[in-house]
């Protein structure tokens, strides 16, 4: 076999440059990609996002395709891998900012509470954690990141694929649906 199996006329118009064949091949195996991503995340949001990602980073190196598979295996292992990935972060950010371990709270400023007054603080941190998580993937993650104080919007809307804008909107209808939890809970 040559360095490329049977090379697919595409894949070889792609590397020498030509976007319309790399449009093609976006085309012949968005749905696969779409489904991998879709097995490892479960959200069509973040699905979506990371098999944008997954393409770019196919055509960024298109170069070192060596034809030892099919170009559908070989952009699939990338959405994959890219999905484990964005899997993995959202976990952790998650327990980090929706349910942290009870030791890691800031205890708070003087005095011991009273029982009754932690009890209703762990009662008002659950309710914050459950409308929290029962928001829709997009929005709970953008409020997550954005919130997490480690970034600015600029790089939150990056690693989510999305304009600033959008990652503001979301962040803010994010606050609204989880207010309007907690007023409705009282």
């Amino acid at each position: 076999m040559s360095e490329t199996r049977a090379a697919d006329p595409l894949v070889e118009r792609a590397r020498r440059g030509d976007d319309v064949a790399f449009g093609a091949l976006v085309e012949a195996h968005q749905a696969r990609v779409f489904r991998a991503a879709l097995a490892v995340l479960g959200s069509p949001e973040e699905a979506e996002d990371v098999a944008q990602e997954a393409f770019l980073t196919a055509h960024a190196k298109l170069h070192t395709f060596r034809g030892d598979a099919a170009f559908s295996t070989w952009v699939g292992r990338i959405a994959w891998r890219a999905a484990l990935d964005r899997r993995r972060s959202l976990v952790r950010r998650l327990k980090r900012f929706v349910s942290p371990p009870e030791d890691e709270w800031p205890e708070p400023p003087a005095g011991d509470p009273s029982p009754e007054a932690r009890l209703l603080g762990r009662e008002q941190r659950d309710r914050t954690r459950r409308a929290i998580a029962a928001l829709p993937a997009g929005l709970r993650d953008a409020l997550l990141m954005a919130t997490a104080g480690d970034q600015p919007y600029e790089q939150v809307a990056a690693v989510l694929g999305i304009p600033v804008g959008t990652l503001k909107w979301r962040v803010s209808e994010a606050r609204k649906r989880v207010r309007a939890s907690l007023e409705a809970a009282r």
